[in-house]
């Protein structure tokens, strides 16, 4: 395997999760019956560039299918982040309705339904045909396909151009990196700028995120590494933000290496030199990942027997990809976890790949009361929490599993 950015062969491993089902391959009831493919999740640190990345086992274009079941809107906190979005970049940019936004993985609209609420010309780029037809009944003009040069060039010949481009949490998930930022370039105004979020990978590193681990992440991001994509395509990051969205995000401020209009904020170099501090250009940072995690394993296991032997009842919420990581590394089946519960309709009433856990509605938990309640999404636990605020009723608990394994 050589390294999707800068072609060297790849000998270094970061993470060996196993072997593993597509992370949202949720399986319908008549699907039981069948076996599933698992793809080998070995993850690698490129020792030139330190990209950190898996494979390509499954092809982006099964992946990201019409049987895609995560839709963006299913959390109030995702939509309140993309609201705040909205409302400062339309403020630190003067966007009005002479520009035009551009999202790419623009999902159900999520973020684009508040841009058109302001009068904003704006343009979705979506590959999941569900998603993007939920997208299309709220009005956003959406075009059904993958971004990279191509797709940008079409929309550049039809003087489609963007004031702001942006992308949530796409850019880890495309397995060719260069076409894609590329792609950025060519579809950006001159005077353009480019937002991006992405998770951390210091804070992955840091906080034992292994189950954001899965085949529909490509790459793992640090900054440096991002900044290095996008200065070779003449792209230049002039900001950055660190946020706490999926345990710890980046979202990045890019221009045309040409534009000079638009000067380099201090939080670059700050973010640079940090990132260096912490040892992240050095292989000796990511040899000891796999010690920490395999503890967490032995822990989680070892509190689901426990129950089990105490005949306690346990739960999940949240049927979400990084949860399918987690339970398929542990080995973990429904003999130790009864169902989980998920307020997606498009997950409700299958079965999570690989465990083949039943997913239900929130009423599983009102009907069954189990005695502890896994939240898998631990980005939004505190959400969670307070949604399902009645399990205390019962005396339920809620259990979160990393970095560490904590009852409350």
């Amino acid at each position: 395997m050589k390294c999707r950015f800068c072609q060297k062969k790849l000998t270094h491993v970061f993470a060996n999760l196993g072997t593993a089902p597509p992370a949202n391959s949720f399986l319908k009831q008549e699907q039981l019956e069948e076996g599933e493919i698992y793809y080998p999740l070995k993850v690698f640190v490129c020792d030139n560039c330190f990209l950190v990345q898996v494979d390509e086992f499954k092809r982006s274009t099964e992946i990201f299918s019409d049987e895609y079941v995560y839709f963006s809107s299913v959390s109030k906190s995702w939509l309140d982040h993309a609201k705040r979005y909205v409302e400062t970049m339309t403020s630190r940019l003067g966007l009005n309705s002479n520009s035009f936004v551009i999202e790419i993985a623009s999902n159900d609209g999520y973020l684009l339904q508040y841009v058109k609420e302001k009068g904003i010309p704006c343009l979705g780029i979506e590959p999941t045909t569900c998603t993007a037809q939920v997208a299309i009944a709220k009005r956003i003009p959406v075009i059904n396909r993958f971004f990279g040069t191509k797709t940008a060039l079409d929309l550049k010949n039809k003087e489609q151009s963007a004031d702001l481009l942006l992308g949530n949490n796409v850019l880890a998930h495309v397995p060719d990196i260069n076409d894609f930022v590329s792609g950025l370039k060519i579809v950006l105004k001159s005077s353009g700028t480019i937002t991006m979020e992405f998770p951390h990978l210091m804070r992955l590193v840091e906080g034992k995120q292994f189950d954001t681990i899965y085949h529909e992440h490509f790459s793992y991001l640090s900054f440096g590494t991002v900044y290095k994509i996008f200065d070779m395509h003449r792209l230049k990051i002039y900001d950055v933000e660190e946020l706490a969205t999926h345990g710890g995000s980046l979202r990045i401020f890019a221009k045309h290496a040409e534009n000079k209009t638009i000067p380099v904020l201090k939080s670059v170099s700050n973010l640079l030199l940090e990132e260096e501090r912490h040892g992240i250009t050095t292989l000796d940072y990511y040899n000891n990942f796999m010690l920490s995690i395999e503890k967490i394993k032995i822990e989680f296991l070892r509190f689901l027997v426990e129950c089990k032997d105490k005949g306690e009842r346990v739960a999940g919420y949240g049927a979400a990809a990084k949860g399918n990581s987690l339970l398929n590394f542990c080995g973990i089946k429904a003999d130790l976890i009864d169902f989980v519960s998920d307020r997606a309709e498009s997950k409700q009433g299958k079965y999570l790949p690989g465990s083949r856990i039943p997913v239900y509605s929130e009423n599983e938990i009102k009907k069954r009361k189990p005695d502890y309640i896994i939240i898998f999404p631990w980005n939004i636990r505190e959400e969670i929490e307070n949604q399902l605020d009645y399990v205390k009723n019962w005396n339920g608990k809620f259990v979160s599993i990393i970095p560490k394994l904590k009852i409350v």
